[in-house]
């Protein structure tokens, strides 16, 4: 029988040599295989073993074309008949759901649950090239093996393939895969895929996990920003020599520990500017190169420092949420530029044993994606009458230029069906005008200037004191009393940090204090835990449309002085989260073509009422006044451009 009718199966094994004591030991870290031009990881551990007579009588019909493995179809069927049908309508769900299942899988299909196959052993299916070779185990025999696509060997025993996906924007720093030699550790991925600087990402089938109360995350495909410990990975906090002086960890971060818990698939580690400031592409990234931004004409900043988390789920269908972080906009900014859902939680929601600080009187752990969990939160079915908007645009808005007039435009319209959605209207919140009014004291200054040094302060004396420090001691102490690199941006940072007196700390956290007690006092109270709403208000802002080409010269950085609308949030701890709504055209100077780039708007509630932002969001979906953005150049899909 020609090998053309079968998808073509080749075999690339890869090794790596060890050292144990005096011996080298040579260990198979698993194997690259093709599959009908798709490539996979297959691991060298076997998940399952089934009855090696299914292998034999697939090899005897023609199977095999020179390798131990035959690719394979596992279907759960319940234990009763179960005909061409019902598995025909099985494997249409398998190809519609799953984007590492294919026809190619289909060489031998193995039915589990005690169901009789009511059709011949050789049946042709939809799709594939040939004859499949069908068989069934008897009741509970191999009920712990998931459905889905496998690869068997000649002894029976099953492996999983893990698709290999090309990270063409740059997002990761290092795949990952779940270690096979410790368990609860993780290992770099020991495979790629053909492109240049494009590591490979290896996914599991969807078709292996079913999610459960206990597992809400079952098989959801996760990166995780490069500043959160995993067990038996480095940590590089965006900086090569940090990464190359500490070895892997030995613990997982908590946050990360509960995804991985709650059924997440840790896929990969992603990029960070460097220690979690803030910089922009591309001068001030000198170690890493920042990740792409896939909207518009691809040359835009993705905003920072959640830069890999944020380009990842704008750019990849296959990638399903990203952990970020949050000190002063890092997750808000690449999820409004790359146009997806990003929340800052309430501070302190989240725990961070294991993750390196910025300033922890302000970080926090959030997520980028639509696929979101916080544990324990309540549920809240009824919404606040009371909304606000801060700098929103009214129909009497005289707009800049017709960018901002088509971001305009779509502010307004949502605001219209969330006034509806809520039975409400929305009033103009001017809160920097209510300080003047209802400030502590006389004598204390306007917000813009009481706040002007508070973050810089913050990030500045907290940072220099428990990361730089200890990091540049620890240099030295290994490189003859050398300095390590570190980029533009947090050097600028710290040496602000550095020329400030120790005093200037505590008058940065008691600002902050200030403003925050004076916010619950005058605009929003904290969470009410017996309130049907949990906040007595909404409060609405948007940053705009920001064009920001990463092909501009920088000048050098200083630090992030000033105050605006987004700081509302780190200063007095409340829920914010991201929301895309449309999107706005503008000339691109790269493509020399009209180009779209995303419009979203950021929501806040109470502190302590994440859970009343969620639910609006879910109800706000169902109702069809949003919509979950597609990967790709714009919100609603599209090949990126320079791909």
């Amino acid at each position: 029988m020609p090998l053309s009718i079968f998808a073509l199966l080749l075999v690339k094994i890869s090794f790596f040599i060890s050292s144990q004591t005096s011996a080298s030991l040579l260990t198979s870290t698993g194997s690259t295989v093709e599959l009908g031009g798709i490539q996979y990881y297959v691991s060298s551990k076997s998940v399952a073993s089934v009855p090696s007579t299914f292998y034999n009588q697939a090899l005897a019909d023609g199977k095999s074309i020179g390798t131990p493995w035959i690719p394979i179809t596992v279907v759960k069927a319940t234990p009763a008949a179960f005909g061409t049908t019902d598995l025909q309508s099985t494997l249409k769900t398998y190809g519609d759901t799953d984007d590492v299942w294919t026809t190619g899988f289909l060489s031998g299909v193995l039915i589990l649950g005690g169901a009789s196959y009511t059709a011949n052993t050789s049946t042709v299916f939809s799709g594939a090239d040939a004859p499949s070779v069908v068989s069934s185990l008897p009741h509970r025999v191999g009920s712990e093996i998931s459905p889905g696509p496998y690869l068997i060997s000649p002894t029976g025993d099953l492996y999983q393939p893990y698709r290999l996906y090309s990270d063409i924007e740059g997002a990761f720093t290092q795949p990952l895969i779940s270690s096979t030699a410790v368990q609860g550790t993780y290992a770099a991925l020991p495979a790629t895929v053909p492109g240049i600087d494009s590591p490979g990402i290896a996914v599991p089938s969807r078709l292996y996990y079913a999610k459960t109360p206990d597992k809400p995350l079952a098989g959801v495909r996760t990166g995780i920003k490069d500043i959160y410990d995993i067990a038996g990975v480095k940590t590089s906090d965006g900086n090569r020599a940090f990464y190359g002086l500490y070895p892997p960890r030995n613990a997982t971060a908590l946050v990360v520990q509960r995804l991985i818990d709650a059924g997440a698939i840790l896929v990969g580690k992603m990029k960070t500017s460097q220690f979690a400031n803030g910089e922009t592409a591309t001068a001030d990234w000198v170690d890493y190169h920042e990740p792409f931004n896939p909207r518009g004409d691809g040359y835009q900043d993705t905003s920072s420092s959640s830069s890999g988390p944020g380009s990842g789920e704008g750019s990849y269908p296959w990638l399903d949420l990203a952990l970020g972080s949050d000190t002063g906009g890092s997750i808000r900014g690449p999820s409004q530029v790359q146009g997806i859902h990003g929340n800052r939680p309430t501070h302190g929601l989240v725990p961070l044993t294991g993750t390196m600080p910025l300033a922890p009187e302000l970080d926090t752990a959030g997520f980028l994606g639509s696929q979101v969990i916080y544990e324990g939160l309540p549920f809240y079915s009824q919404y606040p009458k009371k909304l606000q908007t801060i700098g929103f645009p009214t129909s009497a808005t005289v707009a800049a230029n017709a960018v901002v007039a088509e971001s305009n435009s779509v502010l307004l319209a949502f605001l219209a069906k969330l006034e509806a959605f809520l039975g409400t209207n929305a009033t103009a919140l001017n809160y920097t005008s209510m300080w003047d009014q209802t400030k502590p004291n006389a004598n204390i200054p306007p917000l813009s200037i009481l706040l002007n040094r508070t973050y810089p302060t913050l990030i500045s004396k907290e940072e220099t004191k428990n990361v730089r420090n200890p990091f540049y001691a620890d240099y030295a102490a290994v490189h003859d009393g050398r300095l390590p690199f570190v980029d533009p941006v947090p050097l600028a940072r710290w040496a602000f940090g550095d020329s400030l007196p120790a005093s200037e700390l505590d008058v940065a956290v008691n600002n902050k204090t200030l403003f925050k007690n004076w916010w619950e006092t005058h605009v929003l109270p904290p969470a009410v835990n017996d309130s049907a709403t949990c906040s007595e208000s909404l409060i609405l802002y948007s940053s705009g449309v920001n064009i920001v080409y990463r092909n501009k010269y920088l000048s050098s950085p200083i630090p992030p002085f000033g105050y605006d609308d987004s700081q509302i949030s780190i200063f007095t701890e409340v829920p914010d989260f991201v929301v895309p709504l449309g999107a706005a055209a503008y000339n691109s100077t790269i493509t020399n073509h009209t180009e779209v780039l995303p419009v979203s708007v950021d929501i806040i509630a109470a502190r302590g009422c994440d859970g009343l932002i969620f639910n609006l969001v879910e109800a706000l979906l169902a109702a069809g006044i949003l919509s979950i953005p597609q990967a790709g150049q714009t919100a609603n899909g599209g090949e990126i451009l320079v791909r």
